[in-house]
Formats: structure tokens, C-alpha cells, sequence
């Protein structure tokens, strides 16, 4: 079938690389390429972190600080992962799943992708104000606080997308508050 001679084969890995069988008829080709695993790796990685609407507007090079700054982690539904009053030593962004946010026992909203947590604990060296607890198994990104500081020096992007959802919580608690 000439689909299948045009398309490069599955990629098999061997040693840390991946053997691609490409039997295109172009000339050059239809001999093997190797291409490492994590280079593949990273680059999916880039596309996973890109389709995070907080990161949305990134550039390539904005998505590779933020994914050497960052170390991903998966709850399990139902893991409190963030404790009102505790102190916060860390920072997460939500890449897959859900998450409820409860002050004082009382359920005060909902997280999903691309919201961040913890950023306030950082930015002002504070208690947490709330619990949020996992509501679905959980993909988040953890940020310790010197990667936070660095990566809101480093990305205007993040940085610009993080003010705003710090100001439309102030403006929503804000129009709670007095109407």
C-alpha cells in the first residue's frame, strides 16, 4: 500500500534512541534516523505545557524555562495538597483535572486547568488562605519559591496572565464585599 511505504514506521528505542524506519520513495531517504527519546519527549512536553491556558502565549523558549523550572507531580483524587494556614513553601498550576478550594469548611470555588495555586503564599511570604483538595486525579506543576520569582523575571508572559487572575479574584471579591 503506498500510505504505508510513505509514513516513517513506529519508532523503536534502543539505547536512549529512537530507530525510525522511514520508507518514503523521495530520494534520501528510506534508510533509518535516529532521534533521541528525550528530544521527542521534550517536544511533547512543550505541546503539553502549551495547550495549559495559563501558558497559551508563550514562546517556545518562555514553555523551556518553564518546564526546567517546574517539576510535575500527580494527586490522586481526594489529596489536600494545599492547607489553609499553613505556610506555603510552594506554588502549583493545574494541567489536567479539577480541584475544589474551601476557606473556614465552606466550598469556595472551583479549579481546572491553567488556574494556579499558592502564588499568593509567595509573592507575600503569608499563610495560605484556603484548602484545596483534588476532585479528580490531578496533573499539576510545582513551583518552589525561587523558580516563581525567577520564571515571573524570565516570562512576561506568565506574568502578565498571573497579574490578571490576581486582579479578577480582587474584583470578585471585591463585588462580594460591597456589591
Amino acid at each position: 500500500d503506498d500510505r504505508s511505504r510513505s509514513q516513517p514506521t513506529r519508532p523503536r528505542i534502543v539505547g536512549g534512541l529512537a530507530t525510525v524506519r522511514d520508507t518514503s520513495p523521495m530520494p534520501g531517504r528510506g534508510r533509518d534516523r535516529f532521534v533521541s527519546c528525550a528530544a521527542m519527549a521534550r517536544e511533547e512536553y512543550l505541546n503539553h505545557l502549551a495547550s495549559v491556558p495559563l501558558f497559551s502565549g508563550c514562546t517556545t523558549k518562555e514553555l523551556r524555562d518553564i518546564a526546567k523550572a517546574t517539576v510535575e507531580l500527580t494527586l490522586d483524587q481526594g489529596k489536600e495538597f494545599v492547607t489553609q494556614g499553613d505556610v506555603g513553601r510552594e506554588a502549583f498550576i493545574i494541567v489536567e483535572g479539577t480541584a475544589q478550594v474551601t476557606r473556614s469548611g465552606q466550598t469556595i470555588g472551583q479549579l481546572g486547568p491553567g488556574d494556579c495555586v499558592g502564588e499568593l503564599a509567595l509573592l507575600d511570604h503569608g499563610p495560605r488562605t484556603a484548602t484545596v483538595t483534588a476532585t479528580t486525579p490531578l496533573t499539576v506543576l510545582v513551583l518552589g519559591p525561587r523558580e516563581f520569582s525567577g520564571l515571573l523575571d524570565e516570562v512576561p508572559t506568565l506574568t502578565h496572565k498571573i497579574l490578571a487572575a490576581l486582579a479578577a479574584r480582587v474584583r470578585e471579591l471585591d463585588t462580594r464585599a460591597y456589591g
